[in-house]
This record gives C-alpha cells, structure tokens and sequence, in this order.
C-alpha cells in the first residue's frame, strides 16, 4: 500500500483525485487542505510520497515544499508538484524549490501515476523495508 499525502486546497480537486486513487485500491489517500497542515502531516505520518499543490492560501506549495527538503525527518519524501498555472519556467521553478517531478492540472490521471510508482518505489522507507 503507497501512502500519499494530497496537499490541496480545492475541494473538487481533491475529490476528484481522490477517488481515482482509491479506486486502484493500491493507494491510501491523505489530505491537507494548505502547506501548513500539509508539513505537519508529513511529519507525523511519513507518507511514501507528496503530491503538493503550488497555489495555495497561508502557506503555499513553494513555501511548504522548502520546509519539507529542510527538515531532516521529511526531506527524503518525494514530492511531485501540481499546478493549472504551467508558465514557462514553472517546473525548473519548482524542482528548484526540492520537488522532484512536475505535473499540470488538469490532472493527465496516467502519467500521474507512473510518476507516483516511480518516485515512490525509490523513497529510503521502502528501500529499508525492502533490504531488511
């Protein structure tokens, strides 16, 4: 089971994406509803990846994800960044900011998930599970 945490402020994002992932059975689905809460989750349940919304009240996406790469319990998580304002330079922005892949809104739900498998397959916590 891949845990994912949905830092997200949109309800109808949320539930859409939500439910997609759930239907996979494969997935369990946390949400934030702002990068706030979204790094205090991180820390307290230690999801196998981080699917971080750029735009965002209070704290946003940029903001959060550099909190998360800079704390030694979360930095290792992966976090793929998901934005509808895909501007020219957005996604060398955002893995400059730590994330480590890029995705646009709307949501293209495959490509999605092969990003999610592949960064959550080299997360450190399943390497350990695996090895030991």
């Amino acid at each position: 089971m891949t845990r994912v945490l949905y830092i997200e402020d949109n309800d109808d994002n949320v539930y859409t994406l939500k439910l997609q992932f759930e239907s996979l059975d494969s997935f369990e689905i946390l949400v934030a509803e702002n990068g706030e809460t979204g790094c205090s989750m991180a820390l307290s349940e230690q999801p196998d990846i981080i699917i971080m919304d750029l735009d965002m009240p209070e704290v946003d996406g940029w903001e959060a994800t550099r909190r998360l790469k800079s704390n030694h319990a979360t930095k290792a998580i992966p976090i793929i960044a998901l934005t509808a304002h895909a501007m020219l330079g957005s996604r060398e922005k955002a893995l400059a900011a730590g994330c480590d892949e890029f995705a646009t809104k709307p949501v293209d739900f495959e490509q999605l998930i092969k990003k999610v498998q592949l960064l959550a397959n080299r997360h450190p916590i399943n390497d350990s599970i695996e090895d030991g």
